[in-house]
């Protein structure tokens, strides 16, 4: 018993237990090659986020062991993520104002945070929000993001300063002040993304970003570019830091608490799409919930250990799953490999150029936008393509952080109107086949005179009740012939609330006043719970609650074949 609980909390060591010895040497290969791509850009992203450089090897040491202990994926690897980075951004510097002792206390309690609230969420089973933004939408934010990552970086890769100030200021800033270009910079900058997009597009199997980093250690290093004013990372401290309890004033918790809640929102549904993809192709699947709490847990290893805010890395994940990894010891190997960094061989990095780090940054935006999607969108759903570049507006326009909010709108109107204006379908007869069927999709075959077959496919709910009332009025008014009988097809009637129970007890009403019988058939689960409990099912009467279609059909035969006897009998 207690073994099956250890198992439950930490899955990873059923791995260690079962681990096969064959699979070490293809999951050191990916650990290193992971580790060969997650070091230079950890350091990216932390200049991306407004940390030293050490803040982003902090980032990608502790996390990944975490997730290996609790995590459900075989491949996801948890390193900084280019969305968490925005936020962080966003969040933190407005409370800080430009103090960076500051801000490195405000970014580890708000890393402290998400991961509470991370762990809080899947133990109270909120996996399922990974499902809440829709695929669209998400694309559409993750396309802003990288615009603005791109946007971001050219003042570090023209070599001047350009403060942050939305995606079209920015631009206007860079335009106005691109003849203080830093020529040597400028150099090393555009010749590294130049380099940096061929690899991606033609040598994938190559590490890029570490490429980017030794090669721009040694021109700095070899050419002394550093004496012609190319900036540089500066030292960076080796080892560890003892954790630190951070202090935070009692007027930024409100920010940092919405802060901390769009992370957790778009890094969780960014992670699930990831670590999902992969599972699918390595067959096996994935706990969300369980997933849920293991960010949390990585988010709480990282603020403890100086780092900063954590999700699924899909680039060093797509790393580890192409070098052959084939476990969570993929990750762990990677670990110890940028732990050995930190510890023993910092000195290098000195010398690495800043603008060598907005290549990278450029780089993997490049890969973040999206833009076969788009097209994908485009060609399917012109609504949902709209929505996509709503959302990637938003971010480009009023930020990253309210553009989480534009995002989450999107997505809560969108659920809203497909909810309130589900499909539903009248149900007739088809030459040669037997039973009922949509008739839209069989061409409206022969209506059986005087019945009204209506299905709704959704469950009836407070926010669909009117529209739902508003069809079967519509239907009933444009029928050919005035029926007699109106049976409703309750089989993808899941739920029912008060406001629909009171819409379906209008509806008998008024049918009733017209001479009308009201009928249900395969009414079950909660839908039939509420019928009894509301006494709408008794109001109907047994006798027209009916197991299926077909034996409601049977029985207005039945009724209307008495009612002919009794007609022909009374003349």
């Amino acid at each position: 018993m207690r073994s099956t609980t250890i198992n439950n909390l930490l899955p990873g060591l059923q791995v260690v237990r079962n681990y096969r010895s064959e699979w070490f040497s293809s999951d050191l290969l990916a650990g290193l090659s992971v580790a060969a791509v997650a070091l230079p850009i950890g350091i990216a992203y932390a200049q991306l986020a407004g940390f030293p450089p050490v803040v982003g090897i902090y980032s990608c040491v502790l996390p990944p062991v975490a997730y290996a202990l609790f995590g459900s994926s075989r491949q996801l690897i948890v390193n900084p993520d280019a969305a968490a980075c925005a936020i962080v951004a966003s969040t933190v510097a407005p409370l800080a104002a430009g103090d960076p002792g500051r801000y490195l206390d405000l970014a580890i309690a708000l890393t402290l945070m998400t991961g509470v609230l991370c762990i809080a969420g899947g133990l109270a089973g909120f996996g399922a929000i990974a499902n809440f933004l829709s695929r669209p939408i998400l694309t559409g934010y993750l396309n802003g993001i990288a615009l603005s990552i791109i946007v971001g970086q050219l003042g570090k890769l023209f070599g001047f300063d350009v403060p942050s100030a939305g995606f079209f200021r920015t631009i206007a800033a860079v335009a106005l002040r691109i003849n203080e270009t830093h020529f040597a910079t400028a150099a090393v900058g555009i010749s590294f993304v130049i380099v940096l997009v061929l690899i991606r597009r033609y040598f994938r199997r190559i590490p890029g970003p570490l490429i980017a980093a030794i090669g721009g250690i040694a021109i700095v290093y070899f050419w002394n570019l550093s004496a012609a004013g190319v900036a540089t990372v500066g030292e960076v401290p080796p080892g560890f830091r003892a954790p630190q309890i951070p202090s935070v004033h009692f007027d930024e918790l409100s920010p940092l608490l919405l802060g901390s809640a769009g992370i957790v929102l778009v890094s969780f549904c960014s992670m699930m799409t990831t670590a999902r993809g992969f599972a699918a192709k390595n067959g096996y699947s994935i706990d969300a919930n369980r997933d849920m709490a293991a960010l949390g847990v990585c988010d709480l290893a990282s603020g403890f250990t100086h780092g900063f805010v954590v999700s699924g890395a899909d680039s060093r994940t797509a790393v580890a799953d192409s070098s052959g990894g084939k476990s969570q010891v993929t990750g762990l190997i990677a670990a110890a490999a940028m732990a050995a960094v930190l510890m023993f061989f910092t000195a290098p990095l000195a010398f690495l150029p800043i603008a060598a780090l907005a290549a990278i940054l450029v780089s993997s935006a490049f890969g973040l936008f999206d833009f076969e999607s788009l097209r994908r969108y485009y060609r399917l759903s012109k609504q949902e393509f709209r929505h996509s570049i709503i959302a990637m507006l938003g971010v480009m326009t009023i930020g990253v952080l309210p553009g989480v909010l534009v995002a989450v709108t999107l997505a809560i109107l969108n659920l809203l109107r497909n909810g309130s204006h589900p499909h539903d379908a009248l149900l007739t007869q088809v030459e040669g086949a037997e039973g009922v069927y949509d008739s839209e999709e069989h061409g409206g075959g022969p209506a059986i005179d005087g019945l009204i077959i209506y299905r709704f496919d959704a469950s009836l709910l407070f926010f669909n009740s009117d529209h739902f009332k508003e069809r079967v009025r519509t239907v009933v008014t444009n029928a050919e012939t005035k029926p007699s009988w109106f049976l409703l097809d309750a089989e993808a009637m899941a739920g029912l609330d008060v406001t629909g129970s009171d819409a379906l007890e209008s509806l008998h009403d008024d049918m009733a006043d017209r001479g009308i019988v009201f009928a249900i058939a395969r009414a079950k689960g909660r839908f039939r719970s509420m019928l009894e409990l509301c006494g709408l099912a008794e109001k109907i009467g047994s006798e027209y609650l009916f197991p299926t279609v077909h034996a409601g059909a049977l029985a207005f035969h039945a009724s209307s074949a008495a009612d002919r006897a009794q007609v022909a009998n009374s003349s």
